[in-house]
């Protein structure tokens, strides 16, 4: 599965009546629901072994990674506070950042109450699906 078809999915589930989608193809687990019409992706959080590439990741760490190839924005609009900070404790489902893909806006949610021990990305960074964003801590 690449962009495209995970951007044309998208688009057909915007479009369509259902207000959740779980599909899992390919080692790819894609997760979308709806709520007051809006579009919302909820990550996944994982403990695997990361890119080695990636500075500051480690493979004993769990993250909040990029459900979409998109922009990275710590807050919902221009000069707004961040949704967190470092240090921050975040109730599950508490949006963390906002990622823009093809102009259009989805917030990713706290996946489970977790600590922000690490902010990894930059405001207004492109970030690949599946990329670490956050390091957190369940608490």
């Amino acid at each position: 599965m690449d962009i495209k078809d995970i951007q044309t999915l998208m688009e057909q589930f915007d479009r369509s009546s259902l207000t959740d989608l779980h599909l899992q193809t390919g080692g790819v687990t894609l997760s979308m629901g709806k709520q007051s019409g809006k579009q919302f992706l909820v990550p996944e959080v994982s403990p695997a072994a990361p890119s080695a590439a990636e500075p500051g990741v480690s493979a004993e760490a769990t993250y909040i990674k990029a459900p979409l190839v998109g922009t990275f924005y710590a807050a919902a609009a221009p000069g707004e506070a961040s949704f967190v900070q470092e240090g921050d404790h975040v109730k599950k489902d508490a949006p963390v950042c906002v990622l823009e893909a093809m102009k259009m806006m989805s917030q990713v949610p706290a996946p489970f109450d977790c600590v922000i021990e690490k902010i990894l990305i930059g405001d207004g960074t492109l970030v690949s699906y599946d990329q670490p964003i956050f390091q957190v801590k369940a608490v």
